[in-house]
């Protein structure tokens, strides 16, 4: 019998039902992964299931399975995303084969996924980085004055590249299934001092804390000024409206979403390799060019690895920047951006 000391009270609370219990239970579990992330997982395992469907191999995840899977889909697809695949096979198939992930880990397995990486692996095909060239000649080419949807659209460009944002931390999804209210900036955590800007991104999948993450960009030196553009977005968004909740808000009401921001990108640079990663690329790349320290850039960028690295190009200036963390006496950008 467990012992119960009578010092130790606990407050009152009701019994719950079982029927209760399984409804609450199941919405955790429901609320374990993000939804883009459950939406790439499913479509991983219904390439297995497939996989399996079409040499008649039974579902349940054996090495064997999972060997001669990696050993058919590195044939199609690059094995760095055979491998991310997998995880999310594993993820999927866990609760009804509880031995997935030791068949994962077997030396089978990891050996099959190292080979296919030997034979298949191919450089990574990347958008091009954005320069603040690039961001002078945006704001030069849209048509004065502008309209409400080209600040908010040259603002966010702005925003993302100095603050290092992935273009999902200031759209919305496409897919309608998949946004949530929770992962948008409010305009209340929006903060403005002479020399700099701060928001709030709520919700993100790399927040193990779920405190969010305040994005902090300075006024630049040097022309164009992103906290300028900030307030002039602000002041027409508060123009038009005033009590909505959301920081980001197009013309007519709505939240922009990634092809709408993506349309705009391509309209204005048509024969450019650019993307939405390109603002954070293009921010990481500037401040490795200024000479800003790589752990610095890591902490701007919320990197939890040296992932960020991949973003610097192979430019010799910009690797010896980064060896002596110099300067650049051209562009003294980024040593006003922090967060």
């Amino acid at each position: 019998m467990i012992p119960i000391s009578h010092n130790a009270r606990q407050p009152s609370r009701q019994a719950w039902s079982m029927e209760r219990l399984i409804l609450e239970r199941s919405i955790c579990l429901g609320m374990t992964l993000d939804p883009n992330t459950f939406r790439s997982y499913s479509s991983h395992l219904n390439s297995y299931l497939t996989f399996c469907a079409l040499h008649h191999f039974d579902v349940e995840p054996t090495p064997d399975t999972l060997s001669y899977y990696i050993t058919f889909m590195s044939h199609h697809i690059q094995p760095r995303s055979v491998d991310n695949y997998l995880s999310g096979i594993v993820n999927q198939l866990e609760p009804h084969f509880p031995s997935v992930r030791a068949a994962r880990q077997s030396s089978l397995v990891r050996k099959t996924l190292r080979g296919a990486h030997r034979l298949y692996d191919r450089p990574v095909s990347r958008k091009h980085a954005l320069s603040r060239d690039d961001l002078t000649l945006a704001l030069t080419s849209i048509t004065r004055p502008f309209t409400h949807d080209d600040l908010l659209w040259i603002t966010q460009l702005f925003c993302g590249f100095f603050g290092l944002l992935r273009l999902g931390e200031l759209v919305s999804p496409d897919e309608v299934h998949i946004r949530s209210f929770s992962k948008l900036s409010l305009r209340t955590s929006v903060t403005i001092t002479p020399t700099s800007y701060s928001f709030l991104i709520q919700r993100e999948k790399s927040d193990d804390h779920y405190e969010g993450n305040r994005v902090a960009v300075s006024s630049s030196l040097n022309e164009p000024d992103p906290l300028s553009l900030f307030k002039s977005y602000l002041a027409s968004r508060d123009h038009y409206f005033p009590l909505h909740p959301l920081l980001w808000i197009r013309s007519n009401g709505t939240t922009p979403t990634r092809s709408w921001f993506i349309r705009h990108l391509a309209s204005l640079f048509p024969n450019s390799n650019f993307s939405g990663h390109s603002m954070r690329a293009g921010g990481a790349t500037s401040l490795a060019a200024a000479g800003v320290p790589p752990d610095r850039i890591r902490a701007i960028g919320r990197w939890r690895s040296p992932a960020w690295e991949r973003y610097i190009r192979k430019n010799p200036a910009l690797l010896q920047a980064l060896l002596f963390h110099g300067r650049s006496i051209h562009d003294p950008p980024f040593a006003d951006v922090g967060r």
